[in-house]
């Protein structure tokens, strides 16, 4: 599983933009100068085509990669890179042209330094005479209009195909004819032959893509949130109406669940010491999450600026996904067991404490059953007060308490059920802090499909870590046999289209809003009726 990592799947010449992208997105830069050396012609093109310089051209269309290097994140569409690429470099040319305004004495400096060094060697003058066949070729092309400008541009210095220079500015074949024919036209025709020569010698090449690659080596890969889809998002779109409610929503249904756990607790509690203990319990669930949280963020921090230890993190990351795991479900137990040995003890040493009828044992403010039985079983069932020594686990159609076993739904602390919800839930549909289930959903994810903070799964899409079968998906470490996507990768295939497609990121792309918010309502909703119902029957402390 681990002979894979962080460099990506090999990339051949005939690789999409799309692939390109994802692979550039895991940080390899191999990629990435595939990317240069496809769209360099162009972007030097349109760049000396706006300024008049070869060199300066040339300066900007390397500033424009890199900045595309360091952006790469921001493209939400891998399939538009080039209409993105010209786009930073029609940027940087208006930057380019504002700093020139300001120093109007530029083009008189470098013309006297040129002419006072052309004797003194060959090298000099050859410079100095490519200099001035440059000035003269721009004093040609400077008269022309812009549009007409870059199609003649780009067909000399480009394979001479119509063909080529259309696709490459997004027009049509009749239009790039015509506007080469109108260009040449006006043109002095003295200087065509001199033009065409002296473009198609100045065309970049190896040594330009070397420069970039210098230029982005110090710099630190981009970051992979525009991975988070990648090429899933650039096919299925996004046409989210409430996309930010929900997902600000969704991180914060925890929280919101634990707030209503910890006033149900409180509600149900009778004495000082019964209060302590639900304090302490619930302080203990958000530490334990707390350190889960700060320790996978360390490992994925760490792993990323040591590629060498990078498998070595990743191992440490799943022992902490499953020591997060082990730990919440110890201390589910182990605080049930507790609160039913200490409301023994309090009913013993407090009695005053539980004389109002809502707290004897057996009242029937405590639980409810509804009337109506479907094949003899409730279809509703809820249990209100505290763990009492000898309690059964709730069960009917639809559950809720402690122990809650459902045949539809099922809400509590350890909930089993189709549908299920709790801090540990089992079910088709298992939602809570370790969720297992057909589809699991919850901190740890464990399922045939997960999704969550962490997914152990067949199929695995979580935001700190997935451990997949087949697929992982994840904003850090991503572990799978067959394809994983994140910037911690391992599996056979790493961040390409190859990887996309067997991790169904269309899918995930369509639906990943939509069980968000659904996980939002199942997690919030029946705590907060939960808590109501608690304080309404057992009484406000």
């Amino acid at each position: 599983m681990f002979k894979k990592r962080v460099k990506m799947a090999d990339i051949s010449g005939n690789s999409s933009d799309a692939t390109l992208v994802m692979a550039s997105l895991g940080g390899d830069r191999d990629a990435f100068c595939e990317i240069v050396t496809r769209y360099q012609s162009l972007l030097c093109s349109i760049a000396y085509s706006s300024v008049g310089d070869l060199k300066h051209s040339e300066d900007i269309a390397q500033e424009a990669f890199v900045e595309a290097w360091k952006k790469l994140d921001t493209l939400h569409d891998p399939v538009k890179l080039k209409s993105w690429l010209c786009g930073i470099l029609r940027f940087k040319v208006s930057h380019f042209r504002r700093k020139e305004a300001k120093q109007p004495v530029k083009d008189a400096n470098e013309l006297s330094e040129a002419t006072s060094g052309v004797s003194a060697d060959e090298e000099l003058e050859n410079r100095a005479i490519r200099e001035q066949e440059q000035a003269l070729l721009w004093q040609a092309l400077e008269k022309m209009p812009e549009n007409y400008r870059e199609p003649l541009i780009l067909f000399y210095r480009e394979q001479r195909s119509v063909e080529h220079v259309a696709d490459e500015l997004e027009l049509s074949e009749d239009a790039v004819k015509q506007r080469l024919s109108r260009g040449r036209k006006l043109l002095q025709e003295a200087m065509i032959t001199f033009v065409e020569d002296t473009l198609e010698k100045s065309k970049p090449g190896a040594a330009f893509t070397m420069a970039v690659l210098a230029a982005i080596s110090g710099a630190s890969s981009p970051p992979v949130k525009a991975a988070a889809l990648g090429v899933g998002v650039a096919k299925a779109g996004s046409s989210f109406k409430w996309t930010s409610l929900i997902t600000i929503l969704a991180p914060f249904s925890g929280l919101v669940s634990s707030f209503f756990g910890l006033r149900t607790g409180l509600d149900q509690s009778r004495t000082p010491r019964e209060r302590r203990s639900t304090i302490k319990f619930v302080a203990l669930f958000m530490l334990i999450a707390i350190v889960y949280v700060a320790g996978m963020f360390a490992f994925k921090h760490l792993a990323v600026n040591n590629e060498q230890s990078a498998t070595l993190y990743a191992i440490f990351s799943q022992c902490l996904v499953f020591g997060f795991s082990a730990s919440y479900i110890i201390l589910v137990i182990r605080m049930f067991k507790d609160m039913r040995q200490l409301r023994a003890q309090e009913r013993l040493f407090n009695p005053e404490a539980f004389e109002s009828e809502a707290h004897q044992v057996g009242s029937k403010q405590r639980e409810y059953r509804s009337r109506f039985c479907l094949a003899g079983i409730p279809l509703l069932h809820f249990r209100f007060g505290m763990p009492e020594q000898g309690d059964k686990p709730v069960v009917g159609w639809i559950a809720g308490g402690e122990h809650a076993f459902g045949l539809l739904f099922a809400w509590g602390g350890i909930a089993i059920a189709p549908i299920s919800v709790g801090i540990i839930s089992v079910g088709v549909i298992s939602i809570g802090a370790i969720g297992l289930g057909l589809i699991g959903l919850g901190t740890v994810a464990i399922g045939v499909v997960g999704f969550g903070a962490s997914a152990i799964a067949y199929k695995g899409y979580a935001s700190l870590s997935a451990l997949g079968w087949e697929s992982a998906y994840s904003g850090g470490f991503s572990i799978a046999k067959e394809a994983a996507l994140g910037p911690i990768s391992f599996a056979k295939h790493i961040n390409n289209e190859q990887a996309a497609e067997i991790a169904n990121l269309v899918l995930f792309a369509q639906s990943y809003l939509w069980a968000l918010g659904f996980i939002s309502i199942l997690v919030i909703v029946p705590a907060a009726l939960y808590s109501n119902k608690v304080r309404q029957r057992m009484g406000k402390n």
